[in-house]
């Protein structure tokens, strides 16, 4: 069983967020990335726990960016993967990258493709859902849980107020959150490994984006805190009426 884990960078949480060309990008410079943590912590490793098994046989990554990406994808190849695929265009929209990624993989005949519930950045957690339509592939979201028993999936997801278990025949598009897999850290032998693993890359189909970001805008300032003695009751009462209108 061949699995193929989408792979994207995020930048690191402690990045202070700015935005150049009249607030239409994101100011790159000097941003330190990472791989999205619901790629590696979850989908990424949940693939290698099953090459560890027996069960798969090669995890291969795919990353849809440009030459600055590879850095990012040569740690996932330090954790296990076998090898890496960059798309080579630079799109932030899940429409482009879901058909970029159906273009490439559509006629190499991979059994299970993972991918996290979403990025941390722009958090549209609608990749693998595209991703699955385009290769006319069943989806399962938000998984929590994945077995494998030759081609048949068991996969458990959150549901509003409960969980579900779904059983599905491979090939399968499956998102992964928390839960599947317990994050790990690559070791040195991984990380001399990776060195030397292929990184191959692909021309992009030319996918057009459906949409082009307007303009980003920062979320207001955080007010100063308002103290109340914990004795004057009506004095609360009175600020959340006229202040903070929320009664």
């Amino acid at each position: 069983m061949k699995i193929l884990v989408c792979i994207s960078q995020a930048p690191d949480t402690t990045t202070k967020i700015a935005f150049t060309d009249n607030n239409t990008k994101f100011a790159s410079q000097g941003v330190t990335y990472i791989i999205n943590p619901h790629d590696e912590w979850y989908a990424l490793v949940r693939a290698l726990e099953l090459k560890e098994s027996g069960i798969a046989t090669a995890v291969h990554l795919v990353t849809v960016g440009k030459a600055d990406v590879e850095p990012v994808i040569r740690k996932a190849l330090a954790l296990g993967g076998d090898e890496a695929i960059r798309i080579d265009t630079d799109s932030n929209e899940p429409y482009v990258i879901a058909m970029e990624i159906a273009h490439y993989a559509e006629s190499l005949g991979y059994d299970l493709v993972l991918c996290g519930k979403e990025s941390i950045d722009y958090n549209n957690g609608i990749v693998g859902a595209m991703l699955a339509e385009f290769l006319e592939l069943n989806y399962i979201g938000f998984a929590t849980k994945l077995d494998i028993a030759g081609n048949i999936a068991t996969v458990s997801r959150e549901i509003d107020g409960g969980e579900e278990t779904d059983t599905c025949k491979l090939p399968l598009v499956i998102s992964c959150q928390k839960g599947v897999a317990e994050p790990r850290i690559p070791n040195m032998r991984g990380i001399m490994a990776a060195r030397t693993k292929p990184l191959k890359v692909v021309a992009a189909a030319g996918i057009q984006p459906l949409s082009t970001i307007v303009n980003f805008e920062m979320p207001p300032a955080k007010s100063g805190v308002k103290m109340i003695a914990a004795d004057n009751m009506d004095e609360l009462v009175n600020l959340l009426h006229t202040e903070a209108k929320v009664i």
